[in-house]
């Protein structure tokens, strides 16, 4: 007779599990968005062709990152401090981005990085609260 062990489930992991699954599915839609139409919303945001597509491609690969780190029996401490902290740098890039001169952001384009800056900065929020702050 075997004696299998499982780690339980508590409710703060559950709700850092969907919160991985949120931001998994924000971070793939605008990455499909950002890659599929890079020759199209180039113009209208002001960024560059090559810059969309790298940022579509790595927002698809960082989704399927979270995907499969949700779906872990238990959600590792180190990794969700690099989640956070990755969340956290894109927020400062994001809104360097905006302010500064490396792109000449369209007013759309402006909104849309800073919109999507505040909506990882509420992942990142939520990410800390109940993956990390509860510990």
């Amino acid at each position: 007779m075997s004696t299998t062990t499982t780690t339980p489930v508590t409710d703060t992991q559950r709700t850092l599990r969907g919160v991985l699954r949120l931001d998994a599915a924000a971070s793939g839609a605008l990455g499909v968005a950002a890659a599929a139409g890079a020759g199209v919303l180039d113009t209208l945001l002001g960024l560059s062709t090559p810059l969309l597509l790298g940022v579509g491609v790595f927002l698809v690969v960082y989704a399927t990152g979270l995907v499969l780190l949700a779906a872990r029996p238990a959600i590792p401490h180190p990794a969700t401090w690099v989640v956070v902290l990755g969340n956290s740098a894109w927020v400062l890039m994001s809104v360097g981005l905006a302010v500064g001169a490396w792109e000449q952001l369209t007013v759309l384009g402006a909104v849309v990085v800073l919109a999507q800056a505040a909506a990882v900065a509420v992942f990142a929020d939520l990410q800390w609260a109940t993956g990390l702050r509860r510990r």
